[in-house]
C-alpha cells in the first residue's frame, strides 16, 4: 500500500516542535516537505530547530523552507521567545551541522512548487496560520484539486477563543491565534472547495498538558523523541497549554478515535471579532474534530515517541 503524501506547515510554537515529531513516526505517511512560518516564533530559531528535529529522527531527506509570510495581528513576544529554547536545547546540539536542507524558495513558494509537482493529492498539515494556503490558491486557483483535504488546528467554534481581551484591547475575545494572525487568508481558504478539517479549541480544551504526561515521558527518556518531547513539555507546563497541534496531528494517525461533526461557519475578518470563526447557517461547510478517546490520545503519544 502507497503511503499518503503530506505536506507540514507550522509556526514555530513548542506544540508545533512535537507535532512534527508526532507525524514523523506515522510510517504511513510521505512528508515530502516542512514549511515554517513566521507566526508563533521568530523564524531563524524556529527554522533552526526544526531542521534539527529532522536530524535527529532520521529525516534529513526532507527539505524545510522558511516562509517570509506577513500576518495582520503579531503573536506576543513572550510566546514567540519559546523558539529560542527550543533550538538551544541540548538534545537537539549534539552536532555542529545540520544536515537537513534549508531551500532556497520562500516557503509560500516552496509550498506552491511542491502541490503543482505532486504526481497524486496532498494532505496539507497545517498547524499555524492559513497564509501560505491562501498564497498558493491566489497564485495559482487550479491546485485545489492537487489538496486531499486540510487539516488545520484552529478557530474556536462554541467556545470562547484564546486571543485574550487583556493581551489585544481591540479583540472582544472570539478568536483563535491562529486565526487571528491573518484572518483575510483564513477566508480565502474558506471560499476554495477543499476539504476543511478543523481541530478547534472545543476539543483542544479537553487534553491539558498534565505533570503526569511530562513524568510519563521522564520514564522513558532513553528513547531520544521522549527526551525531547519531555523536555518541550516541560518548558510550558507552568502555563495553561494545551496539546493544541499534537491533537490535530494524531488525528492522521487514528481518524477513527475522534468523532467529526459537520458545521456551517464564517470567518470573520474586521472588527472586535476580526479572526473568529463563526458558526452560522447556510455558511461554509466544515468539518470540525468533535470528540477524541483521550485514553487512547495520551497512550498514543508515549508509544509514538518511545519509538
Amino acid at each position: 500500500m502507497s503511503k499518503q503524501l503530506v505536506l507540514m506547515d507550522h509556526d514555530g510554537g513548542v506544540d508545533d516542535y512535537l507535532a512534527t515529531m508526532l507525524l514523523m513516526t506515522m510510517n504511513q505517511y510521505e512528508l515530502i516537505g516542512v514549511v515554517v512560518t513566521p507566526a508563533d516564533c521568530y523564524i531563524q530559531p524556529a527554522v533552526s530547530a526544526t531542521r534539527k528535529i529532522l536530524d535527529l529522527m532520521g529525516g534529513s531527506h526532507i527539505p524545510v523552507a522558511e516562509s517570509n509570510v506577513r500576518g495582520i495581528n503579531a503573536f506576543p513576544y513572550l510566546y514567540r521567545r519559546d523558539s529560542f529554547v527550543v533550538d538551544h536545547l541540548p538534545i537537539l546540539n549534539q552536532k555542529e551541522t545540520i544536515s537537513t536542507s534549508l531551500v532556497a524558495e520562500s516557503g509560500q513558494d516552496f509550498m506552491l512548487k511542491m502541490l503543482q509537482e505532486a504526481t497524486e493529492p496532498v494532505t496539507l498539515m497545517v498547524t499555524g496560520p492559513l497564509t501560505n494556503v491562501a498564497f498558493a490558491l491566489e497564485r495559482s486557483p487550479e491546485i485545489e484539486a492537487k489538496i486531499r483535504r486540510i487539516v488545520w488546528m484552529g478557530g474556536a467554534l462554541n467556545v470562547s477563543g484564546n486571543v485574550e481581551k487583556n493581551w489585544e484591547p481591540g479583540q472582544d475575545g472570539s478568536a483563535e491565534w491562529n486565526a487571528y494572525w491573518d484572518p483575510i487568508s483564513v477566508a480565502r481558504v474558506w471560499r476554495s472547495q477543499i476539504e476543511i478539517i478543523m481541530c478547534p479549541l472545543d476539543i483542544t480544551n479537553s487534553v491539558p498538558v498534565t505533570s503526569e504526561l511530562v513524568q510519563k515521558l521522564g520514564q522513558q527518556r532513553d528513547r531520544p523523541i521522549s527526551d525531547l518531547a519531555g523536555q518541550c513539555y516541560a518548558l510550558v507546563i507552568p502555563q495553561d497549554h494545551y496539546a493544541w497541534d499534537v491533537l490535530a496531528t494524531s488525528y492522521l494517525g487514528n481518524p477513527k478515535a475522534f468523532e467529526l461533526k459537520e458545521w456551517e461557519t464564517e470567518i470573520i475578518t474586521s472588527g472586535l471579532s476580526q479572526g473568529r470563526t463563526k458558526v452560522v447557517t447556510g455558511g461554509r461547510k466544515i468539518f470540525a474534530m468533535d470528540k477524541v478517546d483521550k485514553d487512547w490520545f495520551y497512550s498514543y503519544l508515549l508509544q509514538q515517541w518511545r519509538r
